[in-house]
């Protein structure tokens, strides 16, 4: 990228993949004695499947912390280096919870750290998002629809608040927002997905 020295964007890429490989889900279900998060429900180590052990507490601090790890590269690259080092090491965290390498590659859905993304590169975003995606929820209980509306519309909100920056950064996680959602996606056509507050078996 220009206006980025080689060693600038290794640096971001790094620090924002390792930050994102950190799976707090799976690491908060153990230390609470829930066992191992990767064998409960969808198997998957976000926070919607952490709450599905039961523990409100635990799957708000996945929540937070899986948000956290995407908006703190961001920040910490783009006051190092610039606006460009935000965005690589805020996608690079975002894909390092997809794909973290210490869990064979088999990581999150990635809604949170989108989330956090978002605030670290350009918070009224991140607002924008959460906006949505409570909108959805209240209208349709179902939070993987609300999810992949606010992905899908991050892009168009980037380009609303004058940011166009930042519309290709918000389109590549939208896109593998509903790439992670695939299942989701072929529920919710059956009609077949779980409403909020209800569960379904793994």
């Amino acid at each position: 990228m220009m206006g980025l020295s080689a060693l600038e964007m290794i640096v971001s890429l790094a620090f924002g993949y390792l930050c994102g490989t950190i799976p707090f889900g799976l690491i908060l279900t153990k230390s609470a004695g829930l066992g191992d998060i990767r064998s409960i429900g969808s198997g998957n180590i976000g926070a919607t499947n952490v709450l599905r052990t039961g523990n409100k507490k635990v799957a708000a601090l996945t929540l937070v912390l899986d948000a956290l790890k995407g908006t703190l590269p961001a920040l910490l690259m783009g006051w190092l280096f610039g606006p460009q080092a935000a965005v690589l090491a805020g996608l690079a965290a975002f894909f390092g919870h997809l794909f973290p390498l210490w869990l064979g590659f088999k990581g999150g859905k990635g809604v949170a750290t989108t989330i956090g993304v978002l605030f670290g590169l350009f918070w009224p975003l991140g607002l924008i998002f959460i906006a949505v995606w409570i909108a959805m929820a209240v209208l349709f209980r179902t939070s993987s629809l609300s999810a992949l509306t606010a992905s899908f519309l991050s892009p168009v909100a980037a380009f609303l608040v004058g940011r166009s920056d930042l519309i290709l950064p918000a389109a590549i996680m939208g896109v593998a927002v509903f790439l992670t959602h695939r299942t989701n996606i072929a529920r919710i056509l059956k009609g077949e997905e779980p409403r909020l507050g209800k569960s379904r078996s793994a």
